[in-house]
């Protein structure tokens, strides 16, 4: 090998592990964002900027970090810069002018207050949101999360929903058939149990089956419940009973306590009460942080600031705990703080009535620094918050998908599951291949570019061929294909009025080889037809010319196949038929025209079966994104 082709092929190599590294950094950048760890998320975006990588979303995903860890300072000089970018969600005009209020400058606040009205935005802003606190107002300002139906509500109580290997285990008092089960004063419904369903069940019914196995359920109120990691040990809340004792206070009260159980041939057993519970207070709602050595926990013991607090302790190797620890002022008011949750990345959700918010018990997230101290606590806004108690947060690991519950206006019970996806990230994906081999092309890149033409983000395709870019929505894109050795390819993409839950627009490449004389032809574009039509429209006529110029004058070694399609709507059959008339009508304009009908290898008409965009009668589309599937393709089967 020749010294400057090994020069030219290690370049290469050093180019796509650049690439791959800053898409994966992007990757990483979010997921930790959709955690709620910001500050590590920060670190990440910075990173990309420096390196000019998919620049103007990392700008705008910096400032909003800034603003949630409650840093006006520095989230107001990236929101500057966000605004200043071509096409930017109006959103970010409102974002600026709220991180300008946190440093008081109220006159810019107002000036871009008023473009993003002039913009068509509309203020809702909340009654709890002071004027100095921006945070909120920004993690507010659109939606973030969406909620989907959970199938196994009672008439009940239903809360605690914890998702562990494929299940879903939850406290309900829906046991109303059973004589001996106890019937608790306080709400004439019976005492709560734990319950687990499979989470992919297509039975939604649970009842006294779906009861968990063992000795955690007993007469009085069980639940909720965490599980450790190795799904060994489960902590869970207990009225003060245990072997058939029911403990009470200095008033005659039982309060609550929480219990261990192991995980022994199949079931729940050996209950054991955890050494820091007493009579005359309540230890409940305990969780567990990621790597289970602390167990965090609601309490009113003594030395609390308010009704109940949040707390944790130290689990340590011996398997002994230490001290109850108070997590302070920043997390706890003189009210009440209940149900908190640790997710993978060690943020602390919880449930307060102390916190300004929408209504009863609301839930919040909380935001840490770099040494992993609370610094300030954020309201989940709605839909999770309502007007009621929203309580009992859990997130999965994936930081995008989870469980609350509520006892909001419309439940099937007194209080329901709800289960919330957060709204996830876009991407286009998709392979590149050689038109004349169909093997994937590795190592070929693939530029996004805004709707100005200015590059925005590249990676290279890996060894199948395959890439994928993330994106914002609703915006326009186009897409450049370049390799060497093959014709370049150009398309627009679009993110507009897609669905909530649509996470990918697939979008494949078919390139090109250069002609060895290195003649340079321009792609085929395709033809588009109306509704319900086969005629050739005059906007396709161009087009039509341009390949009938190629073919008789240019190259008439050249050897195409023509495909025709339509969109989804409409029966198959009658698709299928008017896709084939579409094909012949594009077929007799060439060889009308002078191309060698020898030259035109196929002309097929595919129906319905090859969209080019998610419009398959799933999802509401625009007539426009309708019109992309009525079309006829050229396909560039030789030349010689």
């Amino acid at each position: 090998m020749k010294l400057k082709n090994y020069i030219l092929i290690s370049v290469i190599l050093i180019i796509g592990t650049i690439t791959h590294a800053q898409n994966g950094a992007q990757k990483k950048a979010d997921n930790l964002f959709n955690k709620f760890s910001f500050v590590d998320a920060a670190e990440v975006y910075h990173e990309l900027i420096n390196k000019n990588y998919n620049t103007d979303y990392a700008t705008r995903q910096l400032a909003d970090s800034y603003a949630y860890m409650r840093n006006p300072d520095a989230a107001v000089v990236y929101y500057k810069l966000a605004v200043q970018q071509p096409n930017v969600p109006i959103q970010y005009y409102y974002n600026y002018a709220q991180a300008l209020r946190g440093v008081k400058n109220y006159e810019q606040s107002r000036v871009w207050m008023k473009r993003f009205k002039d913009a068509g935005g509309k203020i809702k802003e909340e009654k709890f949101l002071k004027d100095s606190d921006f945070l909120n107002a920004i993690f507010n300002a659109k939606k973030q999360y969406f909620l989907t139906e959970v199938k196994f509500n009672s008439k009940y109580s239903d809360f605690g929903a914890f998702e562990y290997a494929g299940d879903i285990y939850f406290a309900s008092s829906r046991d109303e058939g059973v004589s001996t089960k106890h019937i608790y004063g306080w709400n004439e419904e019976p005492f709560l149990d734990v319950y687990v369903t499979n989470k992919n069940a297509k039975d939604s019914i649970v009842n006294q089956k779906s009861k968990l196995k063992g000795k955690v359920n007993s007469v009085y109120h069980d639940g909720p419940i965490t599980i450790t990691k190795d799904g060994k040990t489960m902590y869970f809340s207990r009225n003060d009973y245990i072997k058939n004792t029911l403990g009470k206070d200095k008033l005659g009260s039982t309060n609550l306590k929480i219990y261990k159980a192991s995980f022994i041939n199949n079931e729940w057993t050996d209950i054991e009460e955890l050494p820091f519970n007493g009579n005359d207070f309540s230890n409940g709602h305990p969780a567990l942080n990621e790597d289970n050595t602390k167990l965090y926990f609601a309490s009113d013991r003594t030395g609390s600031i308010g009704g109940s607090d949040i707390y944790y302790v130290d689990i340590n190797k011996d398997n002994t705990y230490g001290t109850p620890k108070n997590l302070g002022n920043i997390v706890n008011t003189d009210k009440n703080e209940r149900f908190p949750f640790i997710n993978s990345e060690g943020s602390l959700f919880f449930a307060s009535d102390g916190h300004p918010g929408l209504g009863l018990l609301d839930i919040f997230g909380t935001v840490s620094d770099k040494q992993n101290n609370i610094v300030s606590i954020i309201n989940l806004g709605v839909p999770v918050n309502s007007s009621k108690d929203d309580f009992s947060f859990f997130m999965n690991s994936d930081g995008l998908s989870g469980y609350f519950a509520s006892n909001r206006d419309g439940g099937f019970g007194s209080d329901d599951i709800y289960a919330f996806d957060r709204i996830p990230n876009l991407k286009i994906e998709g392979t590149v291949t050689n038109a004349k081999t169909k093997e994937p092309i590795p190592n070929t890149i693939v530029k996004l570019l805004n709707a100005n033409d200015m590059e925005i983000a590249f990676v290279e395709t890996d060894e199948n061929g395959y890439y994928d870019i993330s994106i914002d929505r609703n915006t326009d894109y186009l897409v450049k294909i370049t390799k060497d050795d093959f014709e370049n390819v150009t398309t627009p993409i679009t993110s507009k009025n897609l669905e909530i839950n649509i996470t990918s627009i697939k979008t494949d490449f078919v390139l090109i080889n250069k002609p060895i004389e290195a003649i340079q032809i321009a792609e085929f574009y395709p033809i588009y037809f109306d509704f319900n039509k086969s005629v050739i429209r005059d906007d396709g006529t161009s087009e039509l010319d341009r390949i009938v110029d190629l073919m008789v004058n240019k190259y008439p070694s050249m050897t195409i196949k023509i495909e025709s399609h339509t969109d989804s709507r409409g029966q198959a059959d009658y698709n299928k038929k008017l896709s084939e008339e579409r094909a012949i009508a594009t077929y007799k304009y060439l060889i009308d025209k002078g191309v060698n009908p020898d030259k035109i290898t196929e002309y097929i008409g595919y129906g319905e079966q090859k969209l080019s965009n998610n419009c398959d009668g799933t999802i509401n589309c625009t007539e426009a994104q309708h019109q992309l599937n009525r079309r006829t393709e050229f396909i560039l089967i030789k030349m010689e």
